[in-house]
C-alpha cells in the first residue's frame, strides 16, 4: 500500500482594508482556503481537516484570482462570484457551502433559511456548524448568515470584520445583540 504524497498548495498574501488575507490555491488555481492573517492557525487546522496532509509553498495565486480579491475589497461586491473553489468536507458541508455562495451580495440569510435552502429545515444547528467549518471565507460568504432575529452572530474573523463586510456589500445595518 502506497501512501499519498502531501499535496503542495500555494499560499499568497494580499493586503486588504481588514488586514492581510491568506489565500491558498491549488495547482489548478482553485481556491482552497481564504482567511485573515491573524487566524492562520485556524486556517491550517481546516486545511488539514478537509484535505489531509498538504505542504504550503509561498507564492502568488493566479492573477485572475488576485484581481478578483482586490476588486472585491475595492468595491465590486460580486467580483468573487466566478472564482473556482475546491472544498473537502462532508456532502452536507459542501451543500451548505454551495448554498452560501448562492446568497447574493448585499443580502443575508438566517441559519434556518440556509438549512431550508438545502431541503433540511430541521438541520439548523448542523448548518451553523458547517458554516463555521468553511475554509474559504468571503468567497464562500459565511459572513452573510445572521441570527434568527437578524442580529450579527459569530464569525471566525470577528464581528467587526463581519459588520464591515456586510456594510461593504451594502447589506444594510445590523445590530450586535446576541441571537
Amino acid at each position: 500500500m502506497t501512501s499519498k504524497r502531501p499535496e503542495t498548495l500555494i499560499l499568497d498574501r494580499i493586503a486588504t482594508p481588514l488586514g492581510e488575507v491568506l489565500l491558498v490555491v491549488d495547482a489548478d488555481g482553485a481556491v482552497r482556503a481564504l482567511d485573515f492573517h491573524d487566524y492562520e492557525p485556524r486556517m491550517m487546522r481546516l486545511l488539514a481537516r478537509h484535505y489531509g496532509p498538504a505542504t504550503l509553498q509561498a507564492g502568488r495565486a493566479p492573477q485572475a484570482v488576485r484581481t478578483a480579491v482586490e476588486a472585491y475589497f475595492g468595491g465590486d461586491a460580486t467580483a468573487l462570484d466566478g472564482l473556482a473553489i475546491a472544498t473537502g468536507g462532508t456532502d452536507f458541508q459542501r451543500q451548505i457551502w454551495a448554498a452560501l455562495r448562492a446568497i447574493p451580495a448585499g443580502e443575508t440569510r438566517t441559519y434556518g433559511q440556509l438549512a431550508t435552502s438545502i431541503g433540511r429545515p430541521k438541520a439548523v444547528r448542523a448548518a451553523g456548524l458547517a458554516n463555521g467549518q468553511n475554509p474559504i471565507a468571503i468567497i464562500v460568504p459565511c459572513h452573510r448568515v445572521v441570527g434568527a432575529n437578524g442580529t450579527l452572530t459569530g464569525y471566525a474573523g470577528g464581528l467587526d470584520r463581519k459588520r464591515w463586510l456586510l456594510g461593504h456589500e451594502a447589506a444594510g445595518p445590523v445590530s450586535d445583540a446576541a441571537a
